[in-house]
């Protein structure tokens, strides 16, 4: 390949400045047909996306492979470890996997044994997710993960229940019993999410300056990044729990859907899907990946972490240090 036509690999093709830019690049790498591909071919992907770094690639290498390459390792492999992540806990598998665990909450919510048991389902999915996308410098202990698991169950339960049984005995319209998942996994992920990342907020997150080089940690930064990801969670799942209550409940008294009833769950977790396959990148994109947190706010709330940021940058401290706020 010509050198005038290189490109940085380890940076996103698209501005990521911008929302546009944001969501074309998590559209790339949360495609669900990444799902599928085998494990050989990744590996691969990895080695010529590693060659290509190194600007070692093989001669007749095209644009087209890299591109491929690059789109199948971000994908894939963690970007702090490098490791292969679980299929399952990767973000192209968001839309397969949350259309089926929503489809079934939104289609079984009448009975308490439901709520439970789909509840149980969705938080064990999502306390994967939670792992796989975990940043690899704040590792948990078992213990840890088990505390973080059940805390995130119970409150999706306890949310659940409560919410259904106060509007069995006090609400007349019954589409508010649909929206029992909803707010379940909404306060479950205010729970799973920080308990599953709680090593980066008790023992700090690295933190970079503009060029990339490490210059010290902050309890703050992970504070912040969390919260992103759980307001984009949130947002990520809300279209498709929240409107298409609203749908099934005009359109299940029609004749037509009363002699389709079997295929009630077919239809949500379809239509779940389709809102899932624009709202994964859409919601990743809320917040630039690559977050950015003010020196002063360190200052003024953690002293220690500041003067060590001051002593690596020979007295000179940024105005802003850069961490990746996970996904």
């Amino acid at each position: 390949m010509s050198s005038e036509k290189r490109i940085d690999i380890t940076q996103p093709l698209w501005d990521q400045s911008t929302f546009v830019g944001r969501f074309r690049h998590f559209a790339f790498i949360s495609n669900p047909l990444l799902t599928f591909v085998p494990e050989k071919q990744l590996y691969e992907a990895r080695d010529l996306y590693m060659k290509y770094k190194a600007g070692q690639e093989p001669p007749g290498t095209t644009m087209a492979q890299v591109i491929r390459a690059k789109q199948l390792y971000e994908s894939a492999f963690h970007p702090d470890s490098g490791e292969l992540q679980n299929v399952f806990g990767r973000m192209s598998f968001q839309m397969p996997g949350g259309c089926l665990a929503t489809g079934a909450m939104l289609q079984w919510y009448r009975t308490a044994t439901a709520v439970v048991f789909w509840q149980w389902v969705n938080q064990s999915f999502n306390a994967l997710v939670n792992y796989t996308n975990r940043n690899a410098n704040a590792p948990l202990s078992t213990k840890q993960m088990g505390v973080a698991y059940v805390s995130a169950m119970t409150a999706a339960m306890s949310t659940a229940l409560t919410f259904k049984f106060v509007i069995q005995k006090r609400a007349t319209n019954p589409i508010l019993a649909r929206f029992v998942p909803f707010v379940a996994v909404a306060a479950a992920n205010w729970v799973n999410i920080p308990l599953m990342r709680q090593n980066e907020i008790l023992l700090g997150l690295e933190v970079t300056d503009e060029n990339g080089k490490v210059i010290g940690k902050s309890q703050i930064a992970p504070i912040k990044g969390i919260s992103q990801v759980v307001t984009s969670r949130i947002v990520m799942c809300a279209p498709g729990m929240l409107l298409l209550p609203v749908i099934m409940e005009k359109i299940e008294p029609k004749p037509w859907m009363q002699r389709i009833k079997k295929a009630h769950i077919l239809i949500q977790t379809a239509i779940v899907g389709i809102f899932l396959t624009f709202m994964v990148p859409t919601a990743c994109a809320l917040f630039p990946q690559r977050c950015k947190l003010s020196t002063d706010t360190i200052k003024r709330f953690e002293k220690e972490n500041y003067e060590e940021i001051v002593k690596n940058t020979d007295g000179k401290p940024p105005k802003y240090v850069y961490f990746n706020k996970g996904l």
